[in-house]
């Protein structure tokens, strides 16, 4: 199995040596719904294409199953989805590559928004994350490893993982000059749970019929929680002090402001925008 090695520091990477606005949207509850995450992004990243401000933008959602596009033309998808809901879990369709993972308490999504370098490798903004996240849980002395885990769901080549066990995975969007590099992280609770029930997603989606794409075959046994791979109990909000201290000492200068008043105007339309996809990708009326 081929391993990504990561690039040195000071070749074709981004770095944090700038001003970072920080923005944490990681403590508002099971009323927000992961839609609004995703009109959040879209609006920071539009706006760093055209000012340039660099954000750090943290989120957690409860009890939420994120599907990809692909994943919403599965052939029984309905009953995918019903699975799912009995489960007691709110579905939602992403506006942006990637296939289905699931968010509840115990995963932290970040995501780092900046202005694109076109100069700069796509690449570099996935070494970006992968470099903070490895200085984030250096104390504990394990290896953090990026590359698809066969077995994992939404496999991709920025997978992360201790000991071939897969806590994280990476994602880009870039939108109008800006860049978001987001992650989510398995803090706590069980990887192989997580892995289990979207397994049963696809077996109740697909029911052996043929698809039009090559969904995962998931395997729990390869994804497990930090917590679990570290063994220690590990908190969401001690995860996220610990990004702020890291990227702090990685030369970022953070400050507390808030969403502007032209933001959260833009925030407002791209927030129907990507609630009538979603709808119109699970056929809501």
């Amino acid at each position: 199995m081929h391993v990504k090695e990561s690039l040195p520091m000071n070749q074709n990477l981004l770095t944090f040596t700038n001003k970072w606005r920080f923005i944490d949207h990681s403590t508002l509850g099971s009323a927000f719904d992961a839609l609004q995450s995703f009109a959040y992004d879209d609006t920071i990243c539009t706006t760093a294409g055209e000012d340039g401000i660099s954000t750090l933008r943290s989120w957690v959602h409860h009890q939420t199953v994120v599907l990809g596009t692909q994943d919403s033309r599965l052939p029984h998808i309905e009953d995918g989805i019903t699975y799912l809901k009995e489960q007691g879990y709110h579905v939602i369709v992403r506006n942006s590559g990637g296939l289905a993972v699931v968010l509840d308490e115990g995963v932290l999504n970040l995501s780092l928004i900046m202005k694109e370098d076109k100069k700069i490798s796509i690449d570099a903004g996935y070494e970006m994350m992968f470099e903070m996240i490895k200085d984030v849980f250096k104390p504990y002395g394990k290896e953090i490893e990026a590359y698809e885990i066969v077995g994992s769901y939404c496999p991709g080549s920025f997978d992360l993982s201790i000991s071939g066990k897969k806590f994280a995975g990476i994602s880009q969007r870039r939108i109008r000059g800006g860049v978001a590099v987001q992650i989510y992280l398995c803090i706590n609770g069980s990887g192989a749970k997580r892995a289990e029930m979207i397994r049963e997603f696809y077996a109740h989606s697909v029911q052996g019929s043929p698809t039009k794409f090559d969904y995962p075959k998931i395997e729990p046994d390869t994804m497990a929680s930090l917590s679990e791979l570290l063994d220690t109990n590990l908190t969401v909000s001690e995860v996220m002090m610990k990004t702020l201290q890291s990227m702090q000492q990685m030369g970022a200068e953070l400050s507390m402001d808030g969403l502007t008043g032209e933001e959260i105007d833009l925030y407002e339309k791209n927030l129907i925008r990507v609630t009538q996809r979603n709808n119109r990708c699970l056929h809501i009326e």
